[in-house]
């Protein structure tokens, strides 16, 4: 048997946050979106979701036409059994994780980020699987104070620390 390995870069559309996990059963991609749609009121979002069994179909589900249309073509780019995508707009993976973690098919997810990401696919015969994924760059360095009080000061200003 042989295992082909491949990094998949999953597009992020512009002023989106991704999410991709892993899920087990059909339903997850309307649970999902009822997650989804019940932790942010004003969310722009869709989900893609791979089926693993049957007709092995990317189901797609969604409030934006745009979105759903990317997530789709992205899904089917990572081909990946009982793997999701959500793309958000106009809200964050903090927004969101807590009531995605509570959908009884998910497993994991991977990553939440607006940062470029690859997934890191191996190959079969019978199909395809995640290793990993690749979210944003390599560190540079260590921060300073400076680099301390910038950050804290930014999670001030987007309102995510008093």
């Amino acid at each position: 048997m042989s295992v082909r390995i491949e990094a998949i870069s999953i597009e992020v559309p512009e002023g989106c946050n991704v999410i991709i996990g892993i899920t087990h059963f059909i339903k997850s991609v309307e649970d999902i979106y009822e997650a989804v749609k019940s932790s942010t009121p004003d969310v722009e979002f869709a989900v893609g979701f791979c089926e693993a069994s049957g007709p092995c179909l990317v189901r797609v589900e969604g409030n934006s036409e745009d979105l759903k249309r990317k997530v789709a073509e992205q899904a089917l780019k990572l081909g990946v059994g009982h793997s999701f995508i959500v793309y958000l707009r106009k809200a964050y993976p903090i927004n969101v994780l807590n009531e995605l973690k509570r959908v009884p098919e998910v497993c994991s997810i991977l990553c939440a980020t607006a940062n470029p990401v690859q997934v890191v696919v191996a190959e079969t015969e019978q199909g395809r699987a995640i290793l990993g994924v690749v979210d944003g760059f390599k560190s540079k360095g260590i921060e300073t104070d400076q680099d301390r009080e910038s950050r804290k000061a930014l999670l001030r200003r987007i309102g995510y620390k008093l």
